[in-house]
C-alpha cells in the first residue's frame, strides 16, 4: 500500500464511516426496482471526500446529494 495520508490509519476509518452512511442510505434505495444510486458513486463520493482532506463525517449526505446524486 502507498504509504500516503490517505491511506493513514484515520483516513482508512473515516472512509469506512463515510461509506457504511452512504451505502446506509443511498445504496439501498430503488426505482423500478433497480438501485436509484449507483455503487460507483458512492464510492467515488467518500473516495473525493476523503481526498479533500475532509476530517469528520459531517456533511456528507449534503455533499453526496449535490455532486453525486444529481447524474443518477
Amino acid at each position: 500500500m502507498e504509504n500516503s495520508w490517505l491511506y493513514s490509519p484515520n483516513r482508512l476509518y473515516l472512509r469506512e464511516k463515510v461509506l457504511k452512511i452512504l451505502l446506509t442510505k443511498y445504496g439501498s434505495q430503488l426505482e423500478n426496482g433497480t438501485p436509484k444510486y449507483s455503487n460507483e458513486s458512492i464510492y467515488e463520493c467518500a473516495h473525493d471526500w476523503v481526498s479533500q482532506g475532509n476530517g469528520t463525517i459531517h456533511g456528507i449526505s449534503q455533499f453526496f446529494e449535490d455532486y453525486y446524486a444529481k447524474g443518477c
